[in-house]
């Protein structure tokens, strides 16, 4: 059959929360992020391996308090004062690790906001423990924070993510590509994303609808998952 040319159009994510399903990997930071709770601490860290939801879960936190978001990289020492008015969220602070400058700013973006009476969420995918952030002041009140953790999912939990990172694809699958594809893969929320990728590529591409026989061809190659693609491919809540 010849090839059709496909368009690698970007995935519209849903981030709200009925768009989040909840399991028993996820319970616990669910509950940690509903509005009437608060933080002992005023802060909170959220982790989990790459795809988890930490981006989702953020931005529906964001979406009930009003917090602003920014990724620990774009964080610059004059914005602290604007950003300190509100709740924040700051992503992948593990980024920072190296460049002291940054981790100034968000060490003072820390502290304002807590004395203003905010609430401060970081996430990253490691433990905050091992984030190796260089300024010790900051690294020692990322730790103090409480802490909850995103882990990898269960059976159901990753057929949810694979039927949503197709519908954020606009694609439907035949009814038994999921169930074939949750027996076969690695169980993490990347290989999902890159699956998910690699699965909608080759279906436009070769004119076909998005079949278990497709399904099983992908998987049956030497190398099916090229995991160098996952932060390119992740769809499921960013990171």
């Amino acid at each position: 059959m010849a090839q059709q040319l496909s368009f690698d159009l970007p995935a519209k994510t849903a981030l709200g929360r009925d768009d989040f399903f909840v399991a028993p990997s996820n319970a616990m930071a669910v509950a940690l992020l509903d509005p009437s709770f608060h933080w002992p601490s005023g802060k909170l860290v959220l982790t989990g391996p790459a795809g988890s939801g930490k981006t989702h879960l953020a931005h529906v936190w964001a979406s009930q308090t009003g917090a602003k978001i920014l990724q620990a990289g774009d964080l610059q020492e004059d914005q602290v004062p604007d950003l300190a008015q509100a709740p924040v969220v700051v992503e992948d602070i593990p980024a920072i690790a190296g460049n002291r400058e940054t981790q100034n700013a968000l060490f003072h973006l820390h502290n304002l906001v807590l004395s203003n009476g905010h609430a401060l969420m970081l996430t990253g995918r490691a433990a905050p423990n091992l984030w190796q952030l260089s300024l010790a002041d900051l690294q020692s009140r990322v730790q103090a924070a409480t802490h909850a953790e995103l882990q990898a999912p269960d059976d159901a939990l990753l057929a949810v993510v694979l039927a949503k990172l197709f519908n954020d694809r606009q694609v439907t699958p035949k009814p038994d590509v999921i169930p074939y594809l949750v027996a076969h893969m690695d169980r993490s929320f990347a290989a999902a994303a890159v699956i998910v990728n690699q699965l909608d590529s080759m279906a436009l591409s070769e004119g076909r609808t998005l079949s278990r026989p497709l399904a099983v061809r992908l998987m049956s190659q030497e190398r099916p998952i090229d995991l160098l693609q996952v932060t390119k491919n992740v769809a499921y809540s960013g990171d």
